[in-house]
């Protein structure tokens, strides 16, 4: 017989607090919804879904991102369609410049007033289009030639009126050989064949890298043989699109302004010059539609990119469920 101490009762007292414990532990789960509400709870599941939800949240910004990317390409591509809508007015307007029914004095000088003013158009398109105060189509968003004339030589050969250049950052050599042109970036050549600077007045078009070069009568014989212009890499646009550092995605648009395009100095005063801007518009087509199709690509990748991120976050989201949600069947 034992006078001090009350063994029962301790014992009694001692399963009675363990289950007050563990009834508010489960009071707790219940009402918060998690199984894990303190590292003690879980310690190696805390940490494993911290981390799932620092990812997850990530996640669901990239995904934001990207949807502010695709808004910045709707944009840009809306103004290009009505840059293309344009030149195809240009274009008509040259053709009928070209007829020898018109006369110079009087019919091409009002097909050259519609043909300036919608040039202009096209230069106010260029510097007017922008996405949260950005240029977009001015060439300040892409890459661009480098100016300095120790790395375009180009730049300082007598005759070259100027250079636009808006394809991937790099060194471009030019072969002329007076008969055939060709242009090589070191990895891909491309020839022109029949296109040889050599004969005045000329404009050298690439619309695959983005590459005008307009020369004036006095281009001398040597002409670019062996030149080289170097584009260098502009602001562009770099859209993070993952949930984690250097998952980005890159995106350049060029000058598409009138001397952009190259058209700047087309006018229809003549039939000569008129046959000239049908020439020149064409080739402005081929690079507002380059320039459309490279945005609609990264528009399509992005619109997947947006789809994947959102079954990645939904997966992730289940997983970290299942480590930190509290099961109600269990806790009750």
């Amino acid at each position: 017989m034992r006078i001090n101490h009350n063994i029962a009762a301790l014992n009694t007292y001692r399963q009675l607090s363990s289950a007050n414990g563990a009834q508010g532990k489960s009071m707790e789960k219940l009402s918060s919804g998690l199984r894990i509400n303190r590292a003690g709870d879980d310690a190696a599941g805390l940490a494993i879904s911290e981390k799932m939800r620092g990812q997850i949240r990530g996640l669901d910004q990239a995904s934001k991102n990207s949807q502010d990317a695709v808004s910045l390409i709707q944009t840009a591509e809306g103004a290009l369609n009505e840059t293309h809508s344009i030149l195809q007015r240009m274009r008509e307007l040259s053709v009928q410049a070209s007829n020898d029914t018109n006369q110079d004095t009087v019919d091409r000088d009002a097909l050259d007033q519609e043909f300036q003013q919608l040039k202009q158009e096209i230069d106010d398109i260029s510097t007017q289009t922008k996405f949260n105060k950005m240029n977009l189509l001015d060439g300040s968003f892409g890459n661009k030639v480098d100016t300095n004339a120790s790395n375009t030589t180009a730049l300082a050969v007598a005759g070259v009126a100027s250079i636009e250049a808006t394809g991937p950052a790099g060194t471009y050599t030019i072969a002329d050989d007076g008969t055939d042109l060709t242009i090589s970036n070191g990895t891909k050549t491309i020839t022109l064949a029949g296109q040889s600077m050599a004969a005045g007045a000329q404009t050298l078009n690439v619309s695959e890298w983005g590459i005008s070069l307009q020369t004036n009568t006095g281009f001398g014989a040597a002409g670019l043989d062996g030149k080289q212009i170097v584009i260098s890499a502009g602001t562009g646009g770099t859209f993070q699109t993952g949930a984690n550092s250097g998952e980005t995605m890159t995106l350049a648009i060029g000058n598409m302004s009138s001397t952009g395009l190259s058209i700047n100095g087309n006018d229809l005063q003549n039939r000569t010059n008129a046959d000239a801007a049908i020439t020149a518009i064409d080739n402005a087509i081929n690079l507002v539609s380059a320039e459309r199709s490279n945005l609609g690509a990264k528009q399509n990748r992005l619109e997947h990119r947006i789809n994947n991120l959102a079954t990645s976050s939904e997966n992730l989201t289940a997983s970290e469920s299942r480590i930190r949600d509290v099961d109600y069947a269990l806790a009750a």
